[in-house]
């Protein structure tokens, strides 16, 4: 059975929507997971661990295994200051871009504007700029709504937030896209995270994309787990009458 598992591979509609989470310090290491992991998943997220470690060059490696990236650095600063970094970040035509939302109107429009701009400067498809609402490590939720708010003014294209917040932002304007981090698999450990759910979780919610770190990469058998997320998200689509 476990040959079986090991050897399906994940629908490219199912595909596009997970995300993996690359949180390692050591680039080479990061590519072979990424291969290995790419039939279920087609985005990388490479966050401030790998990003401190190989810089630009982890999302040229991530393209070149053929997966799209998620630059999940969460910039927080000036707005100038924002602008400036994202539009470098833009020019390595990464597909999406998270910044705080916390920040303010002013910068996260600052670091949407300055990621499209980058991405036009060398041709690149236009990526999608994403504002962290709140941490899914915080159980506090408090400043999720000025969060929102500050997203949708600034014109974001949509936001980071747990499972427990996707109906929320549907509601306050559908064409929002919800990248979803703090997924588990049924039963799995919460690890230090406090506002967990599964990928069955966002897809009854609506949301767009799931990211998936721990449960599958520090899994016993990943290839095993991930078809077993893939299996799960497929099966809680049909069933919330998504098109897979």
């Amino acid at each position: 059975m476990a040959d079986v598992i090991s050897n399906l591979e994940a629908p490219p509609a199912i595909r596009d929507r997970l995300a993996v989470a690359l949180d390692v310090d050591d680039l080479d290491a990061a590519v072979a997971l990424a291969r290995r992991l790419a039939p279920w998943f087609g985005i990388a997220k490479v966050g401030l661990e790998l990003f401190s470690v190989a810089g630009p060059d982890a999302f040229a490696r991530m393209h070149d295994v053929g997966l799209r990236v998620f630059a999940d650095l969460k910039l927080h600063d000036i707005p100038t200051t924002v602008g400036r970094a994202a539009r470098a970040v833009g020019r390595h035509g990464v597909e999406y871009l998270n910044l705080h939302a916390a920040g303010g109107v002013a910068m996260l429009r600052a670091g949407a504007d300055g990621v499209r701009a980058g991405a036009a400067d060398r041709g690149h498809e236009a990526p999608l700029a994403l504002a962290v609402t709140v941490l899914t490590s915080d159980p506090d939720v408090t400043a999720f709504d000025t969060r929102l708010d500050a997203t949708v003014e600034a014109t974001c294209d949509g936001v980071v937030c747990s499972a427990h917040e996707i109906a929320a932002v549907k509601r306050r304007d559908r064409a929002l896209r919800t990248m979803v981090p703090g997924i588990r698999l049924a039963g799995g450990s919460r690890d230090d995270q406090a506002r967990v759910a599964t990928v069955a979780d966002v897809a009854a919610a609506g949301g767009d994309w799931a990211v998936l770190g721990r449960a599958v990469t520090h899994a016993e058998h990943p290839e095993q787990a991930a078809a077993a997320v893939v299996a799960s998200f497929e099966q809680a689509l049909e069933m919330a009458g998504d098109q897979v």
